[in-house]
């Protein structure tokens, strides 16, 4: 059956055009056939160029995600395996795949999924209605591949709950694709032992993001006071505590971030040495400062302040203040990590503000290295979509002198 097409107006799709997988509704002169939201629709440009195949779906403002740049593409059952193949190929070669991410959606070809890899267990987020109807054969042929290589996936857990999906038309969803299984699943990072909740933990359960980024801090840990601010389920604490810090204090707000993080050190033996606490970090730095606390490495690992355009100069205030209280608890010549996990909190923004709370608090850096994610979650150039929205400095921090 022939696919209806989706008609760019003049001049639009200039995105698109750039390498980008998304067309927005305001990008679209018209859509002609009979067109399905949640199908496969053919993209032209203006003069009737042919740019690819995409899904549609009318309800949302990105009104069509590309699957594919080649006009006489087929997405059947081979074509999908080709896809699924060349992302795990990928994961092979760049990191460990004991725990890692499988697909990251527009970077592996595949927009609007993310899946998951937590030792024998998968764990899936479907954001797009065209996408989420191939997702069951898609984690089949996941399963197949990795089982050729002798990985044995013994269940798979969907964490579609976020609220973004309703904008596609679809209801937040969690749920057994498989067989129940227990889901606090065990795994081993960077030689740290986790109990990851893939039902109840943040986004899939864990931010695998962070892997290399956590082993980097791990040389600054030796002997020294550590403070991991916004520490979640506790993982970068652990990193430091396993490095041989002398005491370690990590920080949430959530409770039961805090006693997962507790429970976490007790898996590694890290009880005695790795502490945390239930707080908020904004009031809890100026009270570190005003009893004389002090560090040799201060970790910012926050989560998103701003998730949209609208709200990014109130996130530079969030950053900017806790950057500038963090470096005043650090010893002259200590360390700083610090990190923005927002796509709207671009390098630029981000540099500037931590520049800015550096002039504030009188200390001066040098910037050690500077790090984005992990490469199980790849950045494809010319898309913004899966652009750097993790920005991660090492800096060592001086008294002005």
């Amino acid at each position: 059956m022939q696919k209806a097409s989706v008609h760019l107006k003049k001049g639009e799709g200039r995105t698109l055009k750039a390498g980008g997988a998304w067309i927005y509704d305001n990008e679209i002169a018209e859509i002609t056939g009979d067109a399905e939201d949640g199908g496969l629709v053919n993209v032209l440009d203006f003069d009737g160029y042919p740019m690819g195949v995409g899904f549609l779906n009318r309800r949302s403002k990105i009104t069509v995600r590309m699957l594919s740049r080649k006009a006489d593409t087929t997405v059947d059952e081979a074509f999908l395996r080709g896809r699924v193949q060349a992302a795990w190929d990928y994961r092979k070669v760049v990191g460990e795949t004991d725990s890692c991410r499988v697909i990251f959606g527009e970077a592996d070809f595949l927009p609007g999924l993310v899946v998951d890899k937590f030792s024998d267990v998968l764990v899936v987020e479907s954001l797009a209605l065209g996408i989420d109807r191939l997702k069951r054969t898609i984690l089949r042929l996941l399963c197949e591949v990795m089982e050729k290589d002798g990985v044995h996936i013994r269940g798979i857990y969907e964490r579609s709950d976020a609220k973004v999906r309703r904008r596609e038309g679809m209801e937040p969803f969690k749920g057994f694709l498989s067989e129940p299984f227990e889901t606090k699943v065990p795994i081993t990072e960077n030689g740290v032992k986790y109990l990851v909740d893939v039902a109840e933990g943040q986004k899939t359960g864990f931010f695998l993001d962070q892997k290399y980024n956590r082993r980097a801090i791990q040389r600054f840990c030796k002997g020294g006071r550590v403070l991991d601010c916004f520490t979640h389920t506790g993982s970068f604490a652990l990193n430091a505590g396993i490095a041989g810090a002398s005491s370690v204090l990590g920080v949430d707000a959530s409770e039961l971030g805090v006693t997962q993080a507790r429970e976490n050190a007790e898996l590694n033996g890290l009880s005695d040495i790795v502490k945390f606490q239930c707080a908020d970090v904004f009031d809890l730095l100026p009270e570190l400062e005003r009893r004389g606390e002090s560090f040799d490495l201060v970790i910012l690992d926050p989560p998103a302040f701003t998730k949209s355009r609208s709200s990014v100069k109130n996130a530079v205030k969030g950053y900017r203040e806790i950057n500038l209280r963090g470096m005043k608890l650090i010893k002259d010549g200590g360390y700083l990590a610090t990190c923005s996990c927002s796509h709207f909190m671009v390098p630029e923004l981000f540099a500037k503000t931590i520049r800015e709370a550096a002039r504030g608090a009188h200390k001066r850096l040098r910037q050690v290295e500077y790090r984005t994610q992990g490469p199980d979650h790849p950045i494809l150039w010319a898309s913004d979509e899966t652009s750097y929205y993790l920005k991660f400095y090492i800096f060592q921090v001086c008294d002005e002198k």
